[in-house]
């Protein structure tokens, strides 16, 4: 039982961890993977489909950058929407993570 609310507790903050990464500076997809995967143990398939439908939600917005070592790299950005949102989930974070920490708290 505990691997499917851990799995769950990921898919639930994932939004929110992507938006956290983005609101530091841009970042391409790899490495916005590999930091959630040492943060949070999130695998990289999971990552380009998400980074894809917030681009079309308009909460992200990319560019390519030439590299002179490999292939371009499309670096993500957030948006003033995208910036907006993750503001939002953050508070509702907090909050949320106050009250399940205080319920915790109070068992004997």
């Amino acid at each position: 039982m505990t691997d499917s609310i851990q799995v769950q507790l990921r898919k639930g903050a994932l939004d929110l961890c992507v938006l956290a990464v983005l609101s530091r500076g841009e970042s391409y997809g790899y490495e916005i993977a590999s930091t959630l995967v040492a943060a949070v143990g999130m695998g990289e398939g999971t990552i380009y489909p998400l980074m894809r439908r917030m681009q079309n939600d308009g909460l992200v917005a990319t560019r390519i950058v030439e590299s002179s070592n490999g292939p371009p790299r499309k670096y993500y950005g957030l948006t003033p929407q995208g910036r907006a949102v993750f503001d939002a989930h953050r508070r509702d974070w907090r909050a949320f993570a106050t009250a399940v920490d205080k319920l915790l708290e109070d068992i004997p």
